[in-house]
């Protein structure tokens, strides 16, 4: 029989003391608490939840009346910025109507007025819609389509008008066109008769002759030589416009010539220049004007008498140019236009004016050619020589004087070419701004005790800016 062994109670009670401590353990690491402390906390948390909800639908409600007040806004805003910007539309259609009324106008268009008419009516309907609209705050509900649109119908508006403007225009262009035409066809027919009248005149001699035929040797006065002075002057001035315009059409800088002529002048005009190849050719044609017949050629006293010029003044006044010189090749006026054309026009010149020198060879020989150019040289010659003639035929002779550069100018003796020289400023009025004498254009003349003023151009020292 076995026998019975006894309980091991000491090792019983250390298991059951480790399984209690690992239960212990487990509940702190889980967080599992006594009853009371576990429903304590449990409130605490649910009250916070609570709380933080309420927190968050109040959060929610504040942001959501935030946001729909300013989509309120916004929506308003878009809304006048739709209303006005139909409002600038309906403007422009009605200023785009009102062109085209006036467009129908002239020339008459009926219908085009009708519908012009009808288009300011219209807009002005809308107009008076969109008045009534704002003060009744109903604004449309698509303001993004409303905007779209008014920007479409004022750029169409303003494409009309544009358009109405250019057919204007291109009307005013036209009936401006026309006027220049008819202006130049004037102009030209007006140039046509002059030359036709001065033809006539030049050849029953009128031209040329501007005194009396029955002017006898004693009755001859100083207003006689002023007279032809004042047709010699007249011719020389229409040989240099022809001159001119001869250097123009050869492609000559006209301001280069003009300075090389007289520099270091200052011009009130553009136009003044012409006055310095006046001043060249009347220094060419007038020098040694106080000689008989122009040179130093000795002559019996009785072929230098007052009579005799006289005499060749009355002969020659009453001839043709061309046919004196034909018919008296060797004679001294013929000499004096060969040796004046071939001092005043240089070689250079006249390759230029002409692409070449025949006519230069031809006057060498003493035949002028039936050219414009040519011509006007020979008729301004033939007043120069008659005035040389009339000028021997007095007793004393009249005599030629010109004004040095820089004299102040003088009414007794001088005439001024130009008006501006005396139209300084008040603060610029000094002894040394005075209008000073820049050149000679047309020489002067004494006769006995009356004095034929000189024509001069003024200038002012002070004044050296360029032409504007």
């Amino acid at each position: 029989m076995e026998t019975v062994k006894p309980l091991d109670v000491a090792s019983g009670k250390g298991k059951l003391r480790r399984t209690f401590a690992k239960v212990i353990n487990i509940k702190k690491q889980t967080g599992v608490v006594p009853e009371g402390d576990k429903v304590e906390k449990v409130k605490k948390s649910q009250e916070k939840v609570k709380l933080g909800k309420d927190l968050a639908k109040k959060n929610a409600a504040n942001l959501s009346e935030s946001f729909d007040k300013l989509e309120e806004e916004y929506e308003k805003r878009l809304s006048m910025e739709a209303l006005l910007a139909k409002l600038f539309a309906t403007v422009s259609s009605i200023k785009s109507g009102y062109a085209q009324l006036q467009y129908a106008q002239s020339p008459y268009d009926p219908a085009g007025i009708q519908k012009a008419d009808n288009l300011v009516v219209s807009e002005l309907k809308t107009l008076s819609e969109l008045k009534q609209s704002f003060l009744k705050k109903q604004f449309d509900p698509n303001p993004d389509r409303i905007l779209v649109l008014a920007e479409i119908q004022e750029l169409s508006s303003l494409l009309k008008t544009y358009e109405i403007m250019r057919k204007k225009q291109e009307c005013q262009l036209k009936l401006k066109d026309s006027e220049i035409m008819f202006l130049k066809e004037k102009f030209e027919e007006s140039m046509n008769q002059n030359k036709l009248m001065e033809k006539r005149l030049n050849q029953s001699g009128q031209l040329c002759n501007p005194l009396a035929h029955n002017l006898h040797h004693s009755a001859l006065n100083p207003s006689h030589f002023v007279t032809y002075l004042h047709h010699t002057v007249k011719s020389i001035r229409g040989f240099v416009k022809l001159m001119v315009e001869q250097m123009k059409f050869a492609g000559w800088d006209i301001d280069m010539a003009a300075d090389s002529i007289q520099p270091e002048v200052f011009y009130y005009k553009q136009d003044h220049k012409c006055f310095a190849f006046e001043h060249f050719v009347c220094k060419i044609m007038f020098e040694a004007f106080h000689l008989p017949y122009f040179s130093t050629e000795s002559s019996s006293p009785q072929k230098k008498s007052k009579e005799m010029f006289f005499e060749r003044f009355t002969e020659l006044r009453s001839m043709k140019t061309k046919e004196y010189i034909a018919s008296s090749p060797k004679s001294r006026f013929s000499w004096f236009c060969r040796a004046k054309y071939l001092q005043l026009i240089h070689p250079k010149m006249e390759q230029a004016f002409f692409g070449h020198m025949h006519q230069r060879n031809q006057i060498s020989a003493c035949e002028f050619p039936e050219t414009s150019f040519c011509t006007a040289f020979v008729e301004m010659a033939k007043r120069v020589w008659l005035l040389h003639c009339l000028a021997f035929s007095f007793d004393p002779e009249a005599s030629i004087f010109e004004v040095p550069k820089g004299c102040r100018f003088s009414e007794v003796y001088m005439k001024s070419l130009t008006e501006e020289a005396f139209l300084s400023p008040p603060e610029e009025s000094s002894p040394e701004s005075e209008p000073r004498v820049a050149f000679t254009v047309v020489p002067g003349f004494r006769i006995g005790k009356t004095s034929i003023q000189c024509e001069v151009y003024l200038s002012r020292s002070c004044q050296r800016r360029p032409i504007r």
